[in-house]
């Protein structure tokens, strides 16, 4: 991307901001930050939104490194854990509401975000027995807890149009137009 996509804005907030307020606004608690490079900064970014920062000093091996982060953060305060990513800017709080509804209907290990019927992508949620492998997940070991529990997790289907990520500015670019087109619009 050139530049630290958490402090990127769409529709009027960064998306570390966007991903805390959604967080909040699903009833998640605690919420965890997990902070890397230009961890200062981040930290400035959310230090008045409820919400504890967790730095990953190890960011630099990978988005695995960091879920076992932020799952080790809440470890011993939840009996689940959500993770999702800031850079998923058409997650919404219903669907993270959505993913512990299910998890309380049904007590699986794991509920899984499946996109357009087909693509497993966050936001997941993994309960408590799950976090010893969580926390021990390296570089490409994400795919492979899933996989491992997949026969025993809740699938929750959204529609394919909202897994998208920030990864490249063109990304980026395409977002902020169409936000600004639905904000135009009314929706």
């Amino acid at each position: 991307m050139g530049r630290n996509k958490l402090l990127l804005e769409v529709a009027g907030e960064t998306l570390v901001r966007r991903a805390v307020r959604i967080s909040r606004e699903a009833g998640l608690d605690p919420v965890v930050v997990v902070t890397g490079h230009a961890r200062e900064r981040i930290e400035r970014e959310i230090a008045d939104l409820d919400c504890t920062p967790v730095f990953n000093a190890d960011h630099r091996a990978g988005i695995q490194t960091s879920a076992a982060s932020g799952v080790a953060g809440v470890a011993g305060a939840c009996d689940a854990a959500v993770v999702m990513l800031a850079d998923m800017p058409f997650v919404t709080a219903r669907m993270l509401r959505t993913l512990v509804e299910r998890y309380n209907a049904e007590a699986p290990p794991l509920v899984v975000s499946r996109y357009g019927g087909e693509v497993n992508a966050p936001p997941m949620l993994y309960d408590r027995v799950l976090f010893p492998e969580v926390t021990r997940m390296r570089a490409g070991c994400g795919r492979e807890v899933v996989r491992r529990h997949y026969d025993r997790a809740v699938q929750v289907d959204w529609p394919a149009g909202r897994l998208r990520d920030l990864d490249r500015p063109e990304d980026y670019a395409e977002v902020v137009a169409e936000l600004a087109r639905a904000e135009g619009d009314g929706n």
